[in-house]
């Protein structure tokens, strides 16, 4: 009898165990999702330490006045003090590179931007990320390497003052069509590397030079109500990427607006034919963008034109307003690329192209490499959307890349063309797919 018992009890335990993994949130490779992707509260930036005002250190409030040597004194004051949280009041507070160290921490009050200067010549040249590789380029107006825990808050701005790069990206591409973005040297706006439990929250990021956001090598960072903006009309701020996640893991970005001249968000982490060897690239994975508004970008969620290996990708809950693409998968010729268990749900709104699956070629570089492995898409479910599309499925056939189960699941799509090739995929699945094809002019892209 009392093994009887045992063994009833064994079994309800493996019940409940189950009912109880049932209920947590799984990445589409059906690993459970940490507990930390459910948490959108923000820092309490009053716990964060002694608050350093920068106008009570020397700092002016002067928005004519370069203050890069009196913003980075009190940036080290604070971390010679045992670290706390350097503060922008109302006011404008113009800054070339600035670099903060462990146990500090940057808060933006209502009314205050810290502007970056619009002189290349104030931003210091040191070895960093860019693009896919590990060179010498220009730092970035805010930067935080090696800075655990570091937080960015308030309600104020961070701007980039751009419109002097922009322009003069623009001259140089009317004079050299192959003028790529490093040859138009301009400073990144916020660049964090070899840091954890990082949170950026509230802020408006605008105006940004070259990318808006850079993260490399980090884990567990959170983006959350944070606006990000750059010109799409007029001048254009070119490349101005909203948030760049290189060889990153456990990323979450929550409740943003992003509307910028370029991709929204990008993972990257390595380009060319052998870029799997070097070990300054890697993967992203755990990646969930959730709850977020998109204006005109070109991508919503976009994986390269400098990635190797991304697993584990979300895109959940979101309205889509003017974007040229929602899902946009680069594939470099040059570069073994993997990208699988991606998922794509509960989506609403209107854009171009709703997923795009093409080769990428711009500034690529082929070498011989015999052993070069055959690059592959695979596992990317689309469900639950609503979308006006001036073109659903853009997706085409190659001999460098594979494409393979791929769901579109309990979609309500009106497509503004007749095309709709699903014959590059292996083993693609239409389930409740509802489909309506309208005129271009219907479809209110732009």
């Amino acid at each position: 009898m009392k093994r009887h018992k045992w063994i009833a009890a064994a079994l309800l335990m493996t019940v409940l165990t189950a009912a109880a993994k049932s209920d947590k949130e799984t990445f589409p490779d059906g690993s459970v999702m940490p507990a930390w992707f459910a948490d959108t509260s923000r820092v309490d930036a009053d716990a964060l330490g002694r608050r350093f005002v920068v106008t009570d250190h020397g700092v002016k409030n002067d928005s004519t006045k370069l203050q890069t040597e009196a913003l980075q004194r009190v940036i080290d004051m604070a971390a010679e003090s045992g670290g706390g949280v350097v503060v922008i009041p109302r006011g404008t507070f113009l800054s070339g590179s600035l670099f903060f160290r462990q146990g500090t921490h940057l808060y933006i009050e209502e009314g205050g931007v810290l502007k970056g200067s619009e002189r290349i010549s104030d931003f210091k040249v040191m070895k960093t990320r860019i693009e896919g590789e590990t060179c010498t380029y220009f730092a970035a107006l805010v930067n935080a390497d090696g800075v655990d825990g570091f937080t960015i808050a308030g309600k104020g701005t961070i701007d980039g003052n751009g419109r002097h790069y922009w322009e003069e990206f623009w001259i140089r591409r009317r004079w050299n069509p192959e003028c790529t973005n490093k040859d138009a040297q301009r400073p990144r706006l916020v660049y964090i590397s070899n840091s954890c439990n990082v949170t950026v929250q509230d802020v408006r990021l605008v105006n940004s030079p070259f990318w808006t956001n850079h993260i490399y090598r980090c884990h567990h960072v959170r983006f959350l109500g944070c606006h990000i903006f750059a010109p799409t009309e007029g001048i254009k701020a070119p490349s101005s990427d909203a948030i760049d996640i290189d060889a990153c893991h456990d990323v979450l970005i929550d409740g943003c607006y992003m509307s910028v001249n370029d991709d929204a968000v990008v993972l990257k982490g390595g380009k060319g034919t052998f870029a799997d060897k070097d070990p300054d690239n890697g993967p992203c994975r755990n990646i969930v963008v959730q709850n977020c508004t998109y204006g005109r970008v070109h991508g919503c969620l976009t994986l390269g034109s400098e990635s190797l290996h991304d697993r584990n990708v979300v895109l959940r809950r979101c309205r889509v307003q003017r974007a040229d693409r929602v899902l946009w998968l680069k594939m470099r010729p040059d570069t073994p690329q993997h990208y699988e268990y991606i998922t794509v749900e509960d989506l609403t709104g209107n854009c171009g192209s709703f997923i795009v699956v093409r080769p990428w070629t711009q500034f690529f570089k082929m070498q011989e490499r015999p052993d070069m492995p055959l690059s592959q898409c695979n596992d990317v479910t689309v469900r639950r959307v609503d979308m006006d599309c001036r073109m659903f499925l853009d997706i085409g056939a190659s001999d460098k890349y594979r494409l393979a189960d791929f769901i579109f699941e309990d979609c309500n799509i009106r497509d503004g063309s007749e095309s709709f090739d699903t014959s590059p995929i292996e083993n693609c699945k239409m389930k409740k797919f509802k489909r309506t094809v309208f005129s271009l002019s219907s479809v209110s892209h732009r």
